[in-house]
């Protein structure tokens, strides 16, 4: 029978210590005096839990930084095999050069002798931000550039957002610290656990791709969302959600599990709340651009409509062996459509209601497996939805170590080591990261799939009178007492 605390008290502790939550971390801990005993002071440590998780954070990031050293010192030069060779590729310092950013041009709103900006409003805008604190530094960019000069520029401008994107982690890391903190605080709630923030803070993918791209933007905007629903704010829920939509799709699917938590809650009303914010965010955001120019708003999802099969994805090893799929686009939709299906029945006749979390790092994982491009920085998207889903240190480490040999991979097969002398032999080692990658998604999908069904297995629910402790819709409502095992 699961351990269950009297309605209406308080629990002895507001979280447990990682030593006491995660059988793996006890084991870890036996050469460093065992697990925490029973007069261990917890709460009197100037080291709080968000504390601890922003200097993790901190460390993380910059040790991702000096990874990226090598790639700094050698210029952003497309001529150039070393960001390959060095594994510290990003797209940041090259696009500020090929998307007019180092003439002094607006995104979407200035166009010249360069492809339009492919990304979506909100990210052109973050770009836009970095373009304008890199001018104050550098100087008028409309001055006639040498092509050496506009790499110095770039440069500047990769630091820029380092600093930014540094920013971005550590918002993220906090609010996973108080997402995870739930309502712990409430009678009924044993376990509220901010320590699982550090599956974000001290992820080895949070170091080495957190500067390839912008990612990391949309996820604080997605990490906002999951702390305003925590707090029962669908509103600003659905407001975070449009404006991460707006940096970058895919927080936009967390309306359809958010649906099913809903439905299985019987409150429908923050459902809608939060659809309707989140819509009006996504098109306020939006309309300027498309009012003023509509063809270049466009750019974003005509570039991936027409997109082939790239890298990361399971069509990209197809193509590679020879049996490209034809229409990859309509497949996708219906691969996703039935999987997302699957999700919301699993969500709808699970024995007691799936947390938010859970059903979110399904969704978004699924869109990840079957998507034709699976860029190695789109490990960042489900970072915090695997700490608020499934933190135990056992299935983090499969993951992240089936992410980072990918990772390392990639740069291989760009640079052409793993098929040295003879380009036309198959490149079989990069098909299998890609394949080991999408089996350490799968597995992390499954144990999370059993903790639906089997809600005595889910370590943040385990003992817990509520269903979602980081539900503050649901948590309004009276805690509902366990069954007996």
């Amino acid at each position: 029978m699961p351990t269950v605390t009297e309605p209406g008290s308080q629990p002895k502790h507001d979280r447990l210590p990682p030593s006491e939550a995660d059988p793996a971390v006890a084991g870890l801990t036996v050469g460093l005096g065992g697990r925490s005993g029973r007069f261990a002071r917890l709460s009197s440590s100037w080291w709080t839990p968000l504390r601890i998780a922003l200097a993790v954070c901190t460390l993380t990031f910059g040790l991702g930084v000096l990874q990226k050293a090598p790639c700094m010192d050698a210029g952003w030069d497309r001529q150039s095999w070393r960001p390959f060779k060095a594994l510290c590729y990003s797209d940041v310092g090259f696009l500020y050069q090929e998307r007019g950013f180092a003439e002094g041009n607006r995104p979407f709103l200035d166009t010249g002798n360069y492809p339009v900006l492919e990304y979506p409003v909100l990210t052109g805008a973050f770009m836009e931000v970095a373009a304008q604190l890199t001018w104050l530094v550098t100087g008028d960019p409309k001055t006639d550039l040498t092509a050496e000069q506009k790499r110095d520029t770039a440069g500047v401008f990769f630091v820029v957002n380092i600093a930014l994107l540094f920013l971005c982690a550590l918002i993220t890391v906090g609010l996973t610290v108080a997402t995870a903190r739930g309502v712990a605080s409430r009678p009924g709630a044993a376990r509220g656990q901010p320590l699982d923030a550090l599956y974000v803070a001290a992820a080895p993918v949070l170091a080495v791709t957190s500067t390839i791209n912008w990612d990391l933007f949309a996820v604080a905007l997605t990490a906002g969302a999951m702390f305003a629903w925590s707090r029962g704010k669908p509103i600003w829920f659905g407001v975070l959600i449009g404006l991460g939509t707006a940096a970058k799709f895919y927080p936009f699917l967390l309306l359809g599990p958010l649906l099913i938590v809903c439905l299985r809650g019987r409150k429908l009303w923050p459902f809608v709340q939060a659809t309707v914010a989140a819509v009006v965010a996504w098109a306020l955001v939006n309309a300027p651009i498309y009012l003023l120019a509509k063809n270049e708003w466009l750019s974003f999802w005509t570039f991936n409509d027409a997109r082939e099969s790239d890298y990361g994805s399971i069509w990209y090893v197809l193509k590679l062996a020879k049996h490209e799929v034809a229409d990859v686009n309509q497949l996708n939709i219906v691969i996703f459509a039935g999987l997302c299906l699957s999700i919301a029945i699993l969500g709808l006749m699970a024995p007691r209601p799936p947390r938010f979390a859970q059903l979110a790092f399904l969704v978004v994982a699924a869109f990840l497996l079957i998507n034709k491009v699976y860029s190695p920085q789109y490990v960042l998207w489900l970072l915090p939805l695997v700490a608020l889903a499934r933190p135990r240190l056992r299935d983090w480490l499969i993951w992240q170590a089936c992410e980072c040999f990918y990772w390392m991979l990639v740069w291989m097969h760009l640079a052409q080591f793993l098929q040295p002398g003879n380009p036309d032999v198959p490149d079989r080692i990069y098909w299998l990261s890609v394949i080991l990658r999408m089996a350490g998604t799968l597995w992390l999908m499954l144990v999370v799939a059993r903790d639906i069904l089997l809600p005595e297995k889910d370590p943040v629910r385990q003992g817990d009178l509520v269903d979602d402790p980081s539900d503050g819709v649901a948590s309004k409502a009276p805690p509902r007492e366990l069954a007996p095992a």
